[in-house]
């Protein structure tokens, strides 16, 4: 069997390490009550499919995983305050973790079935599937993370009240659409965080002869970095249009629906948060190969 077509099937080790590393992650998750028994199931697909495609893929997942999984029982006695469906722990269930990462899997899925198991450059010019595809699972994940990062974040470290994405009018804290400050630079660091993943795995994963044939590398970092800003406003535009947020006058919180009691605030109850979160993930994911196409030549 040749070179070519041994990466395309995958080797045993590559196999291997997609069946185990899921469960291991995933079970981490459920012991720790980060996911619910629901969230353990989907999270083992989603993990397996981006775990078998390219090693990238699931290094980015996983640090996405537990950064944001850390990052949700941040300051959660604050949290408790102000969400309406507050979970101790931040426990997920399926439904949330398909949302937060079905669309990085089904391009994975694309990946597999167009390129095969293996890890690959970005290089446009030689490898544009693969590059495309590659770029918007980073873009996808970098989303997720940044808006994660933003939303769980923002709200306890924002010393004032944030401005609704729409017409920078002050709102009150978990108001969605609402930007910060503290938001948009912990979206940052949750795009970094992805990217940074990402391109080191790639490093240690390629052949060096055919990294030093390839465009440089690096701009992957600045491709999470861009994923996670523009992932968590596009997050932020769409909560503050299509989701609805009002005050609870009685209970004092942000809800997600109108009610008796419920003083609107913004938007329409069209979306719910987790379809928002789909949504801007699919977005990201499609406008971050095209971004990543014109930006690449400025660094080759």
């Amino acid at each position: 069997m040749t070179n070519l077509a041994s990466e395309n099937i995958g080797s045993p080790l590559r196999y291997g390490y997609a069946t185990v590393v899921p469960v291991i992650c995933a079970s981490i998750g459920y012991y720790k009550k980060s996911l619910d028994f629901s969230g353990y199931l989907a999270a083992l697909v989603i993990g397996f499919l981006l775990a078998i495609s390219n090693y990238c893929f699931s290094t980015s997942l996983i640090v996405f995983f537990f950064t944001a999984s850390s990052v949700t029982k941040f300051r959660s006695h604050k949290k408790r305050q102000l969400e309406e469906n507050f979970k101790e722990g931040g426990q997920r269930n399926w439904v949330q973790v398909l949302c937060n990462g079905v669309v990085a899997a089904a391009i994975a899925l694309i990946y597999i079935i167009d390129i095969g198991l293996k890890e690959t450059p970005v290089n446009f010019i030689s490898s544009y599937n693969a590059s495309w595809l590659s770029m918007s699972v980073l873009g996808a994940l970098a989303c997720s993370c940044g808006d994660t990062f933003a939303s769980e974040l923002g709200p306890v470290l924002c010393c004032g009240e944030p401005r609704l994405i729409t017409n920078f009018r002050k709102v009150i804290k978990g108001t969605n659409g609402g930007v910060s400050l503290a938001g948009l630079l912990a979206s940052v660091l949750g795009g970094l965080i992805v990217g940074v993943t990402y391109y080191l795995t790639l490093l240690f994963s390629l052949n060096q002869r055919l990294l030093y044939k390839s465009p440089p590398q690096w701009p992957i970092v600045l491709q999470g970095i861009w994923g996670g800003l523009v992932g968590s406003l596009i997050d932020s535009f769409l909560g503050a249009t299509v989701q609805f947020s009002g005050y609870d006058t009685e209970r004092r919180v942000i809800v997600e629906q109108p009610g008796p009691f419920v003083k609107h605030i913004s938007g329409r109850p069209w979306l719910s948060n987790h379809s928002v979160n789909l949504v801007s993930g699919f977005v990201t994911a499609m406008l971050s190969p095209s971004v990543a196409y014109y930006i690449w030549p400025f660094f080759s």
